[in-house]
Formats: C-alpha cells, structure tokens, sequence
C-alpha cells in the first residue's frame, strides 16, 4: 500500500476534513417561547434597519410594515439592502440567525449554501478556505494550509458538496474531501444530514470509519455555544467546546479541543468565516 506523504494527513486533520458535524438546539430565553420566523430586513442609507413585511412595491417605492405595525412608503434610491432574513422572534425582539449554518468548527451540516452565496474563511490562522454555491444544492470549495512551503508539493483540499434532501425540516448531503500534495492524494467520503429548524435541529453524519456528534445553542443575539465531537473505531477522538460570536455575515469561533485516548492535551480552536451573498 502506497503510504500517504504526512503533509496530507496533518492538511486533511487541521483542515477538518474529517468532516461531518451537527447542529442541535438554539437558545431559548425567559419569557414567551421563542418562535422561527423569515422576515424582510429593510436597510436605509442612514443606517436605519427594521424588520417586517412587503405590503406593496413596485419600481419606485416600497410600502413596508413593521413588526410593530408601522406602514412606511420609501423611494428605492433610499433603500441599501432589502432581503429575506430567517431567525428567532422572542417577544417582538427579532434576532437574526446565524449566518454559517452550512458548518460549525470545521465539518459540514445537512444545510446548503444558496446559489451565489460564498463564504472565506481561516482554520487555526494558517488554514485559509473557501467555498461557494453553485446551486441552491451543490457547493464547491478549496483551501491550503500556510505552512508546508511553496511548490508543487504544496497540499491543498478540495470540498465538494452535494445536497440531496431537503423538505425544509429535514436536510441531507454527500460531499467528498479530498486532499492533494504533489503526486499522492488522500480523501473523505461522507454522508450527513440534519433534522429540525432553526430553533432546534440535530445532525450526525458518517465517512468512512468514524461517526461525529455535537450541537450548537445560541444563547443571545450574535452569541452561540458550540460543541464539536469525533468518534473512530477503537475509542480515539476529538471532543471540543467553544463559543461563535456573529454579526450580520461575519463569525468568529474561539474554542478548545482536546483528544480522547491520546492522552492529555489541551489545543485551542481560532476561526474566522465572511459569507457573501448575492
């Protein structure tokens, strides 16, 4: 058996191409249950944002309600932005989801990007990614750590990503992660999917000869409780925890890991992801 050159294995380990990862409950705070909603989100050039509904519009204007039940009429050369937003209303506060649900510290979920969706982003600051949607359901993506050199026995990874189920509660992908460093290459096949909504869903999916678990709890707006876990045959694995702080597109995860069966050692988990959207 050919053996696989050790810059592959350590891209394919650092980069999560061990893939497969789940997302489990969202927040829910004191006071009324929180409840998923799709809204529009209406930004002004003065910065104004209001979440709502459509009444009207045509080439000129808008006619818009708000959550509160204000009817405005604005000029299209006043609006920056106006797009349907998906999140959790708890009262009349609207806060928005968050925008990476396509993923948490490394592996993929069931979800999909959407068609011109995009998103960068860097593992442990030396391993840039990439990926975009080329449909509502196929997604490709690239990334290559930045150590090892230059070259061409510098890895690289690629991350294909098919979604083959979606009926809005229940979500399914196949994807392939495949890892290149000059002649020899190495790769992942996995399943996963994904069942719930917004305010609570679970994944688990399976490549090769391992399973993964782990969830995701938001615990207020912008803020979410991450915990990323992987099993193998033989009882060795990776448990972590850590927390994502998100805006509007931009996230950062901050975290620690820790190896089962390894003994005790203790690495930190630093991410940072822009999505980019049509």
């Amino acid at each position: 058996m050919k053996r696989i050159p050790a810059a592959i294995v350590i891209s394919l380990a650092l980069a999560g191409l061990l893939a497969l990862t789940p997302e489990a409950a969202r927040a829910q705070s004191a006071g009324p249950a929180p409840q998923q909603v799709t809204l529009f989100e209406l930004v002004l050039r003065d910065g104004s944002r209001m979440y709502g509904e459509i009444e009207r519009e045509d080439d000129t204007e808008v006619i818009f309600r708000t959550r509160g039940g204000t009817v405005m009429t604005v000029k299209r050369t006043d609006i920056l932005s106006l797009r349907r937003r998906t999140g959790v209303l708890a009262g009349q506060e609207f806060q928005r989801a968050d925008p990476n649900t396509t993923r948490l510290f490394f592996g993929p979920t069931g979800k999909s990007l959407e068609k011109g969706q995009s998103y960068v982003g860097v593992y442990e600051v030396l391993l840039p990614f990439v990926q975009v949607g080329v449909t509502d359901r196929f997604s490709i993506g690239a990334g290559t750590p930045l150590i090892f050199g230059a070259g061409s026995n510098h890895p690289f990874w690629i991350t294909p990503k098919l979604q083959i189920v979606n009926t809005g509660s229940t979500q399914a992908a196949v994807g392939v992660l495949q890892g290149f460093s000059g002649d020899s290459s190495a790769g992942i096949a996995y399943v996963v999917g994904t069942h719930g909504t917004a305010l609570g869903s679970f994944s688990a999916g399976a490549g090769l000869a391992y399973e993964s678990d782990g969830g995701q709890r938001q615990v207020r707006q912008g803020l979410a409780v991450i915990s990323e876990n992987y099993l193998w045959k033989g009882g060795n694995g990776i448990v972590s925890l850590g927390v994502r702080f998100f805006g509007e597109r931009l996230s950062a995860d901050l975290g620690l890991a820790a190896p089962i069966g390894g003994g005790f050692i203790i690495f930190p988990v630093v991410n940072f992801v822009y999505l980019f959207e049509r």
